[in-house]
């Protein structure tokens, strides 16, 4: 179906208006699904990571100068970690935004190479003949000046880091490891690594039905006091104190909403009651979060340990037909724009075809589209609490951007992303931008 059979078909069921985007071929024809891993810098530049699953090749890291609308290759992850000849799986992912302080970027290294045991994608425990196993995630940084990678601290359990904040301010990284979800902290200045142990049962390492629980993908910190919070799948929150080196549950506030949904944390195929992303609001001091099967904005303050509820952000057609959207874990491109006013989130919004909703699988066992949608930019300003959907996006072509994960605003409002693109008769990944929606 093209955009005007989409229009004439179903007029009453969508909103009228379309973005545009422009599509980017990185030059890396292995790029598989990319989550988080897009910011934009303090040099106006976009930087980004396109991921491998595949065991002989890292993932592949990039800039976007919008200045001359180029691409520039900026390393191998692998190399960048220093395992190049080490013939182990490779480091095929980042998961995690860049975070910037002093002039460098900040992030970690995820596993790409999967192996599926008993029906879902495991750690490999049996490496491809001739190469070794996971040897362990890394922190690293990037000098925006000097183009020089550092290789700060690798895990040594053999695990990837699946989520990561930055405490900017004090010099502190922590995370989340996968599959068993350890919490980490780095300490940048004294260069010193702490891992804290499983913070849910067996993590997304766990039985089904037992002791697996999905891990949180979003951490935060509140900038007034360095402590760092995150979900587990039962709706709980914990917080982190750097001080006391303790990690300890809110006893006063939790996610088991209503509004969210109902779960059953034992059982893979949604992140259950955790929170899909968050960030902390440097002026009003609370954080804002949404959930990712339910859609729903919150506001959290940790101060008084309370949530409300600020309105559902999903796609207007979403909000039309009062379903979840296709995606299994919900949507990580959520961020707040440069203006420090304005929510940008990209979710998703039912196809119909013949006046009627295409449905997709009703459960499947990873985070994954349960069929096909298409991609929405809304924004929230939270000084005016005004809800917009922009409308569904396509490329020039009249495809639609698939498997969609990540989000940077730019300086000038473009909004990017990654997403599935087809090459050379090859379904990959490469960089998305959308122009300014309120231009």
């Amino acid at each position: 179906m093209n955009r005007t059979d989409y229009f004439v078909a179903f007029e009453s069921l969508t909103d009228k208006e379309t973005l545009t985007a422009n599509l980017y071929y990185s030059g890396f024809e292995k790029a598989h699904d990319t989550y988080n891993a897009i910011s934009a810098a303090s040099d106006g530049k976009i930087y980004y990571v396109l991921s491998s699953d595949n065991h002989e090749v890292g993932g592949q890291m990039y800039v976007y100068d919008p200045e001359n609308d180029s691409i520039r290759f900026l390393g191998d992850l692998t190399e960048i970690c220093g395992e190049k000849d080490s013939k182990t799986i490779p480091q095929g992912k980042s998961h995690v935004r860049f975070y910037e302080r002093d002039g460098k970027l900040y992030f970690s290294t995820h596993v790409g190479y999967y192996q599926s045991i008993d029906g879902m994608e495991r750690l490999p425990e049996t490496p491809p003949e001739g190469y070794g196993l996971y040897p362990g995630g890394h922190f690293l940084s990037y000098d925006l000046k000097t183009g020089q990678f550092e290789d700060l601290a690798k895990i040594q359990n053999g695990e990837g880091v699946v989520s990561m904040t930055m405490d900017r301010d004090r010099g502190q990284l922590y995370g989340i490891t996968w599959p068993h979800g350890n919490f980490v902290h780095y300490d940048v200045d004294q260069k010193a690594l702490r891992i804290l142990g499983p913070i849910s049962h067996g993590g997304e390492a766990g039985a089904p039905g037992q002791d697996f629980r999905s891990l949180c993908r979003s951490l935060f910190v509140d900038a007034r006091n360095g402590k760092v919070y995150f979900s587990v799948a039962e709706g709980d929150i914990f917080c982190y104190d750097p001080e006391t080196i303790a990690i300890r549950k809110l006893e006063n506030v939790d996610l088991r909403l209503d509004y969210f949904g109902k779960y059953d944390p034992t059982r893979p195929g949604s992140m259950s009651y955790n929170w899909r992303k968050i960030f902390w609001h440097p002026t009003e001091n609370v954080a804002y979060g949404v959930h990712g099967n339910s859609g729903y904005l919150f506001r959290f303050d940790p101060k008084s340990e309370r949530i409300e509820i600020v309105e559902r952000i999903t796609s207007g057609p979403s909000k039309r037909s009062g379903m979840f959207d296709q995606f299994s874990y919900g949507y990580l491109g959520f961020q707040l724009g440069p203006d420090q006013e304005t929510i940008y989130y990209l979710t998703g919004g039912p196809v119909y075809q013949d006046g009627k909703r295409v449905k997709g699988e009703t459960q499947i066992a990873k985070g994954a589209a349960k069929g096909l949608e298409n991609l929405h930019l809304i924004t929230y300003n939270l000084p005016s609490q005004t809800y917009m959907d922009h409308g569904p996006i396509f490329y020039e072509n009249g495809a639609r951007p698939t498997y969609v994960n990540s989000i940077a605003v730019g300086a000038d409002g473009s909004v990017y992303t990654l997403g599935r693109l087809e090459h050379d008769e090859k379904i990959i990944q490469g960089l998305i931008k959308i122009p300014n929606p309120f231009k």
